[in-house]
């Protein structure tokens, strides 16, 4: 869940300036051109499943919104933000469109706040989820297709997709978390803030937007998550290891 509140013309300047970089970076190198074209079903994945987590989690807590809007779905061409979907491709973090709730639309048996934490965490939840399963396919691969398989073009090709899927279902997930608008992270962690803080954070909304966005095109970013995204990646593939004892 990605949702600016404020005049979108100067960041789109920004990302238009990042993004005609990268694509110039892939198109003078066709091993990562190549690289970009394995990470597009991987893309695709992630953002339709985490926008319909958000969709369906609000869903099962009492609004309709979303169903009604048609976000209820697998299909990516009701997920894919232009933009957004790009710069996954290309950066490696990105977002999908947004999926919009009413919270007042809630059950009654928690707060609006602790129902928009639950929602705003199904989006990296499900990436995580997705992580997860992705990696227990590609260990089962491992041990089960023997390396005659691997190493076979197609078989390579199988696992470079499956790879390309788990690391962008992580980055997602983690990028996601960051505690400050538009991001997931700052919703979630709402309900546990004290009541000062919580003004505070809520006066201030703007300004966190800025921050976000600077440490975003500085690449503060990215150095942040790198090691949750490492962290989290050798977790998953430790267990998928000891399921399947490779």
């Amino acid at each position: 869940m990605f949702n600016f509140s404020f005049d979108k013309r100067t960041l789109y300047i920004v990302i238009a300036i990042m993004v005609g970089i990268m694509i110039l970076q892939y198109v003078t190198n066709p091993g990562q051109l190549i690289g970009l074209l394995l990470s597009a079903p991987g893309v695709l994945i992630a953002i339709t499943f985490h926008e319909f987590a958000h969709g369906f989690a609000a869903y099962k807590l009492g609004d309709n919104t979303a169903k009604n809007e048609g976000r209820l779905s697998l299909n990516p061409f009701a997920h894919l933000d232009p933009i957004g979907t790009l710069l996954l491709l290309v950066a490696g973090f990105g977002w999908g469109k947004p999926v919009h709730v009413n919270p007042r639309n809630y059950t009654r048996k928690m707060s609006m706040e602790k129902g928009e934490a639950i929602v705003s965490f199904a989006g990296p939840l499900m990436n995580f989820i997705l992580a997860i399963i992705f990696t227990l396919i590609y260990c089962a691969i491992y041990k089960f297709a023997g390396l005659q398989f691997i190493k076979s073009n197609v078989g390579y090709i199988i696992m470079l997709l499956i790879s390309s899927t788990i690391a962008i279902n992580i980055g997602l997930g983690v990028f996601n978390l960051i505690p400050l608008p538009p991001l997931d992270g700052s919703k979630i962690i709402m309900p546990f803030l004290p009541y000062k803080a919580k003004e505070f954070f809520i006066n201030n909304e703007q300004i966190f937007y800025i921050v976000f966005v600077l440490i975003w095109i500085t690449g503060i970013a990215g150095t942040i998550i790198t090691p949750a995204i490492n962290g989290i990646s050798s977790g998953i593939l430790q267990l998928g290891r000891l399921i399947f004892k490779i």
